[in-house]
C-alpha cells in the first residue's frame, strides 16, 4: 500500500483538506492501493484557527501534529522543515500533497524533495504576480518543485505552462474549498452575535483584514475603517478580528457604534455571516471565491488578485487603496447595483473525487 503524507496547518488548508479526506473515506479503492497520513504541523495554534474547524467540518484526528506554531515566517518555516524531515526518516511516503499557499505549504514541499519523495499540489499555478506578498513566494517556490499539480481553473494551469510545467503533469479538478462549502451550506450556524446585535439578512456589511499592508499601521486602518463606516449607510460593520489587529485599533473607534469587532469565528457561523451579508469587505483571496460561488457582492481592498476568474466573471471587484474607488463601489452596492456574476467551471463540489480518481492513475 502506498503511503500519502496530506499537509495542513493554517485556516485555509483545513476547508481544503477535508473534502479529499471525506471522498476517499467514501470510494472503495482498489486492493486499497493508497492511504493518507493526515500531518497538521500547528502553524495555526489558536483553537478558533484550528481544532474547532477540524471539528465542525468533520476532519478526523490528525495522524501527526508537528506543533509548529508560532514565531517569524523563518522560523516557522524552519520548525516545521526539521520536524517533518525527522518524520520522514522515521516513515516515508510515497507521496506528499501540500494545499494552498501558507508556510507549512512551502515547506513541507522543500522537505520532501530534498528526500526524494513526489509532490502534488492542490491549488496550483495561481498567481498574484504581487512578489511582495508572502503567498506569492510560497506559491512559486512551491510550483517550482512539484511534480504533480491540480489547479482551480484553467488560467492557473495556463501559468503553470508559462513557467515550463508540462501538460501531462497538470490536472484541471475544480475547487476543493468550494467542495466544503457545498457540503455545509445546510448546517450554517447563526452566531451568538446575531440576536446579540439584532442583525437581520441583507443588512449588514461583513469586513475581514490580515494583509500586513492594511493592518499594521494604525493610522492607515483607522482611516480605512472611518471611509468603510462614513460609506455603509446606517448597515452595522461585522469586523471578526484577530487579537492582533485588535490592538491596533484605538478605544474610540472600537466603541463607534456601527462597527461591531468580534473574535475569530468558526467556519459555520463565518459562513453564515458571509451568505446573509449585503456584502463582503476584504483583503483576502479565498472568501473570494465563496462569496462568488453565493452570489454574494464582494470588495477586495487589494491591487491584484490571484483568483482573477473572481473578477472575471464573479461577484468581487478590486479597489487597492483607493479610497474614491471604495466609496463609490460601496454605493453601487447599496443601490442594489451590483454584477450579476457567475460560478468558474468546476466549482461544482466534485473536485476532491476528481483528485481521488487522479492519484489512483498517479499511484497505480
Amino acid at each position: 500500500m502506498k503511503l500519502i503524507d496530506l499537509i495542513a496547518g493554517a485556516r485555509p488548508n483545513f476547508m481544503k483538506i477535508a473534502p479529499l479526506l471525506h471522498a476517499f473515506e467514501q470510494k472503495k479503492i482498489p486492493n486499497n492501493s493508497f492511504s493518507f497520513r493526515l500531518i497538521h504541523t500547528g502553524q495555526h495554534f489558536d483553537a478558533n484557527m484550528s481544532d474547532l474547524f477540524f471539528e465542525q467540518l468533520n476532519i478526523r484526528k490528525p495522524d501527526v501534529h508537528l506543533n509548529c506554531g508560532g514565531g517569524t515566517q523563518a522560523e516557522q518555516t524552519a520548525k516545521i522543515m526539521i520536524s517533518y524531515e525527522c518524520l520522514l526518516n522515521e516513515t516515508k511516503s510515497d507521496l506528499c500533497i501540500v494545499v494552498g499557499d501558507v508556510t507549512s505549504t512551502m515547506a513541507c514541499t522543500i522537505v520532501a524533495k530534498k528526500m526524494n519523495i513526489r509532490v502534488a499540489h492542490i491549488e496550483a499555478g495561481i498567481r498574484s504576480g504581487d512578489i511582495s506578498m508572502p503567498e506569492e513566494v510560497n506559491r512559486i517556490v512551491t510550483d517550482s518543485l512539484s511534480d504533480f499539480f491540480f489547479t482551480t481553473t484553467i488560467n492557473a494551469g495556463e501559468n503553470l505552462m508559462k513557467e515550463g510545467k508540462s501538460l501531462e503533469s497538470i490536472f484541471f479538478v475544480g475547487n476543493t474549498m468550494i467542495d466544503t462549502l457545498y457540503a455545509n451550506i445546510e448546517k450554517l450556524n447563526k452566531p451568538i452575535l446575531w440576536e446579540n446585535f439584532k442583525l437581520s439578512e441583507k443588512a449588514y456589511f461583513l469586513l475581514t483584514l490580515h494583509r500586513p499592508s492594511n493592518v499594521d499601521s494604525l493610522e492607515k486602518l483607522e482611516n480605512l475603517i472611518y471611509v468603510l463606516l462614513d460609506n455603509t449607510g446606517d448597515y452595522p460593520l461585522i469586523f471578526p478580528v484577530h487579537p492582533r489587529t485588535r490592538k491596533n485599533l484605538s478605544e474610540k473607534i472600537q466603541k463607534h457604534p456601527r462597527l461591531k469587532i468580534v473574535d475569530p469565528l468558526g467556519y459555520l457561523e463565518f459562513m453564515y455571516l458571509v451568505k446573509a451579508s449585503v456584502g463582503v469587505i476584504t483583503d483576502s483571496g479565498g472568501i473570494t471565491e465563496e462569496t462568488t460561488v453565493l452570489g454574494v457582492p464582494c470588495i477586495t481592498l487589494r491591487n491584484t488578485t490571484e483568483r482573477p476568474e473572481t473578477v472575471e466573471i464573479g461577484t468581487n471587484i478590486l479597489v487597492g487603496n483607493n479610497k474614491a474607488m471604495l466609496a463609490k463601489s460601496l454605493l453601487l452596492l447599496r443601490s442594489g447595483k451590483w454584477k450579476k456574476g457567475s460560478i468558474p467551471n468546476l466549482w461544482d463540489g466534485k473536485t476532491s473525487t476528481r483528485i481521488i480518481n487522479q492519484l489512483q492513475k498517479i499511484l497505480s
